[in-house]
């Protein structure tokens, strides 16, 4: 009884949200100063608002808790989403279907299952939250002039081949074939991408086909923390949904079953938030253009710093080794 009130306690907090700047800048000085329990789940339920009833409010909550949290403010170029926008009702199946992914064991969730039951989070929230989640995105910088390419033409593991061992290019196709990844994460046909209204079809398309190639410009490593972070990284640069929706479900189960676990999460995720913030808009790059430049030219054409992690990049599987 005294869980499921608990649960009912925070459920009512993420369909609340908040909108006292100050308050939530609060919010994230406390739980960097004297981290309790209750303000890591307040935090969760301010996310998976975003995330699930109003995304337009997403920068503006993951600057201002970034900025009380660290110290000081992220310095990006301003996000103007319409954040008057009144917040979506969740459904109660949303509900049903996040607790049902905290309540299982962490080692029935690898990474494809945990990829696909988040991603179905999605499609439990309010079919009205759609077009805002699109105009949300379009405030980024950068975001306009990407959707205005059209929907993305595929990467080829063929054109990357060609390219010099130690170009971006070279890097790219040694990581999909060295670990045996899917070139675009998943099947953008088979999810029927080219049919979601824009920009959401690009948008969708492009972080898939995109991921991998961020986790080597940008200097993610492909290890569970690092996941972790380059969620933030995208969520970011663009507001990626899927990257919104995870990072809440995530923060959400160290909340309620590992809270002594925030202080890892919480500075994993917000210096990766800081970083895709601060970093060039990478969504309308045209990487094809520059697979045969070495990475350090890559980066200094574009002006990216790689991201400097907090703590150790496997972190996770060296305590479960540990273990």
């Amino acid at each position: 009884m005294e869980a499921d009130q608990e649960r009912a306690g925070f459920e009512a907090l993420a369909e609340a949200g908040a909108d006292e700047t100050d308050a939530v800048r609060a919010l994230g000085a406390r739980l960097k100063t004297s981290p309790q329990p209750a303000d890591l789940k307040a935090l969760a339920a301010l996310w998976l608002h975003g995330a699930a009833a109003a995304p337009e409010r997403v920068p503006g909550v993951y600057d201002v808790v970034a900025e009380g949290y660290l110290g000081e403010p992220v310095g990006g170029p301003p996000v103007p989403t319409a954040t008057a926008a009144r917040p979506e009702p969740i459904p109660p199946a949303f509900w049903a279907a996040l607790w049902s992914l905290l309540d299982e064991p962490r080692e029935g969730l690898g990474a494809v299952n945990l990829t696909t039951k988040t991603a179905a989070l999605a499609g439990l929230i309010s079919p009205a939250l759609q077009a805002r989640i699109g105009k949300a995105a379009l405030a980024y910088p950068g975001v306009p002039a990407a959707v205005a390419q059209g929907y993305p033409r595929k990467f080829t593991l063929e054109a990357l081949a060609r390219c010099p061992r130690d170009s971006l290019g070279g890097e790219f196709h040694a990581l999909i074939v060295d670990n045996g990844f899917d070139l675009e994460v998943l099947d953008r046909d088979a999810l029927g991408l080219d049919r979601l209204p824009p920009p959401l079809a690009y948008l969708n398309a492009r972080i898939l086909q995109c991921h991998d190639l961020w986790h080597i410009v940008a200097g993610y490593r492909t290890t569970a923390l690092h996941e972790v972070a380059i969620s933030a990284f995208q969520l970011g640069q663009f507001g990626h949904h899927y990257s919104s929706m995870f990072l809440g479900m995530a923060l959400a189960r160290v909340a309620f079953e590992r809270p002594e676990g925030g202080p890892l999460m919480l500075q994993t995720i917000l210096t990766a938030w800081v970083h895709g913030r601060r970093t060039t808009p990478l969504l309308g790059v045209d990487w094809p253009a520059i697979w045969d430049r070495p990475l350090t030219e890559v980066r200094a054409k574009l002006a990216i710093s790689p991201y400097v992690s907090p703590f150790p990049a496997d972190i996770f599987e060296q305590l479960k080794v540990a273990a």
